[in-house]
């Protein structure tokens, strides 16, 4: 199990100190996190790590994965478009499937912790379940600037039972939301083996065990295949690159389990990529597995991450971490991460020209690229890794729960 102190000389030692200092007060707290899904996406990536780290320093965290059928999990999916603003219908059979799920996870999990972490909309129901005798925490990693108002009016009265609701930026906070708010940044845990440090060599024989091509440049985006994503629009953009430069693009994206559209889109990504390009120029991958991620961000020349719509972005941190030039849509908690012309380039994100000529200027000019890579890396270092996460929940708990007196039960 990784231990904080395998952070020291990553991070800046005050860092690991005051994370000691503050978790005295809730040494033996029994804390749990609840999401709707094990592995894909970044909220599981979050707790795998975050987790173990906070057990390490005295705290007793818990995880627990709410159940759900592919109904449910279609449900929610239109939960998350319609927070980000795009305009569903939900009938009445549709909420009663949602409340219904959530009922049935608690008649079999019992939730008696010090206090509740809840994450998104899909367990949001189960604060309601539970006599309220501990603070109980919504952490939602969506954009909620402009959600659609049917959908966020059914979930809006969760959250009012909720004695602390966390977004990742504040423009995130709905203006009626009535609970009281605070900011904490997602982070990537810089010794997950999706993030580890490999050697040029290590990197290659992984890309070559994938069939990943090595013989010329190439554009790499890694995400889940969505609509948000706009994969669409990546290949838009390669193929004004490859005007000009001949390169490959590499798109990567996993399909996480509460996901239910995944499959689809990338069926339709695929027959366009079979239509348009000639064979060979792309490669798409649907593999869950973390040290192919870490090699193409790693030896990609340029990553790409063409989101319409972003909740914080953790490909976007990934890749930074790693070196890599990144030219992003200027959206969500994306801006938080590339200083634009110093860190990275922020576009709007229909302006696939520039796109375009940014990817095709720093294919061009390594040096440039390298210096760009080192900046991102460096911000990284100082504000997104995981034990900042660790150090910003404790700061949370012990807020939320400052007289409590822990100990075994």
């Amino acid at each position: 199990m990784k231990r904080l102190d395998d952070y020291i000389g990553i991070v800046d030692d005050s860092l690991i100190q005051e994370i000691r200092s503050r978790a005295e007060h809730l040494q033996d707290a029994r804390i749990v996190q609840v999401n709707s899904t094990y592995m894909g996406g970044g909220v599981a990536e979050i707790l795998s790590s975050l987790i173990p780290l906070l057990n390490d320093i005295g705290l007793r965290c818990g995880w627990r994965i709410l159940h759900g059928t592919p109904d449910f999990f279609a449900i929610t999916k239109k939960f998350h478009n319609g927070l980000q603003g795009e305009a569903v219908e939900l009938s009445e059979q549709e909420k009663e499937i949602f409340l219904q799920t959530n009922q049935n996870y608690a008649t079999y999990t019992h939730l008696t912790h010090d206090a509740v972490i809840i994450h998104d909309p899909q367990p949001m129901p189960l604060v309601m379940l539970y006599p309220q005798i501990q603070p109980w925490i919504w952490r939602c990693h969506i954009d909620l600037s402009s959600p659609n108002e049917m959908i966020w009016n059914f979930l809006k009265p969760f959250t009012e039972h909720y004695n602390k609701v966390v977004v990742s930026k504040e423009d995130y906070i709905p203006p009626d939301l009535k609970t009281p708010t605070t900011i904490i940044h997602p982070v990537i845990d810089p010794l997950a083996l999706k993030n580890r440090e490999m050697t040029p060599e290590e990197t290659d024989a992984i890309l070559t065990s994938f069939n990943v091509p090595l013989d010329k440049p190439f554009i790499t985006q890694i995400s889940r295949f969505d609509k948000w994503k706009d994969p669409d629009g990546v290949l838009d953009i390669f193929r004004e690159v490859k005007k000009d430069v001949d390169c490959r693009l590499v798109l990567c994206g996993n399909m996480a389990t509460d996901d239910p559209e995944g499959l689809q889109i990338y069926e339709r990504v695929k027959t366009r990529v079979e239509r348009e390009f000639p064979p060979d120029d792309i490669t798409l991958i649907t593999i869950a597995n973390h040290e192919l991620v870490n090699a193409l961000q790693r030896r990609s020349n340029v990553i790409i991450q063409k989101s319409l719509r972003e909740g914080f972005g953790l490909t976007v941190t990934e890749a930074l971490w790693k070196g890599t030039p990144v030219i992003a849509s200027r959206v969500g908690g994306i801006v938080l991460q590339i200083k634009n012309g110093y860190t990275g380039y922020l576009i709007e994100p229909t302006d696939v020209s520039e796109f375009a000529e940014h990817a095709k200027e720093l294919l061009a000019d390594p040096v440039k690229a390298r210096e760009m890579g080192a900046a991102g890396k460096e911000f990284v270092r100082q504000h997104f890794l995981l034990p900042q996460l660790v150090l910003d929940e404790i700061k949370m708990l012990n807020k939320l729960l400052p007289d409590k007196k822990f100990g075994p039960t």
